[in-house]
């Protein structure tokens, strides 16, 4: 068993610096006391093993929101035993440890809120840059429906200038079957007309053939009465 004098400088007075030494020590077990000395430091004296003692000093130098050790002057010796635990002496006019254990819960208060007031404020700065990036997305989103809109227009354009060149070609084609319809109906006629040509030319063409058959019958009988007569006058050798 061992016993380590130290005197803690800086600010360690009236900041909780000493209740949170009071439960350091109990947790490790050791015996002692801690005061605040005139000159504004605190004087710690801890008995225990080596061990936790080695623990016990790295854990008395302490920074945080309120508490700030700025050095330790440090003294080992033999333990004398004359400790039954570890406490905290209260000169006249100090704070209870009510007051302190407050002190001590105030301070861990004002560390989470900075904590909390650091990761909001980088949370925030996340939030901020994440908006800009979706303000610049939304600007880029909306050039190019621009261009698509333009786009869009030009196609309209064309679409109308195709319509209008399609109701022209429509027109013209009306305009050409009217035109082949009367064409059709003149060449229908002229049709008809040498229809009837055509009938006329094969009524005269039965007519004479009828003149023709005619003529040749009656040659025929001509002849036939020519040769019968002519047998007639035969006489014989």
């Amino acid at each position: 068993m061992r016993r380590l004098t130290a005197h803690v400088s800086g600010k360690v007075q009236e900041v909780g610096y000493r209740g949170r030494i009071v439960g350091i020590a109990r947790d490790l077990g050791l015996t002692g006391i801690i005061e605040n000395l005139l000159d504004g430091r605190v004087k710690i004296v801890a008995e225990g093993d080596d061990e936790k003692l080695k623990l016990f000093e790295s854990a008395i130098d302490m920074k945080n929101a309120l508490i700030y050790v700025s050095s330790i002057d440090k003294e080992y010796s033999p333990a004398m035993g004359e400790f039954s635990g570890f406490g905290k002496v209260v000169a006249s006019g100090e704070t209870d440890t009510r007051l302190d254990t407050a002190a001590g819960y105030l301070k861990e208060l004002v560390f989470a809120v900075n904590n909390m007031n650091d990761n909001l404020g980088g949370k925030m700065d996340k939030m901020l840059d994440r908006q800009d990036s979706m303000l610049e997305k939304q600007d880029s989103m909306l050039e190019k429906q621009d261009s698509m809109l333009e786009k869009q227009d030009r196609m309209l354009e064309k679409q109308d200038s195709m319509l209008e060149k399609q109701d022209e070609t429509r027109k013209e084609i009306v305009n050409e079957i009217r035109s082949l319809g009367g064409k059709m109906d003149r060449m229908l006629d002229k049709q008809d007309s040498m229809l009837v040509k055509q009938d006329k030319m094969l009524e005269k063409q039965d007519e004479t053939r009828e003149e023709i058959v005619n003529e040749i019958r009656s040659l025929r009988g001509d002849l036939k009465s020519s040769w019968m007569s002519d047998s007639c006058e035969l006489k014989p050798i």
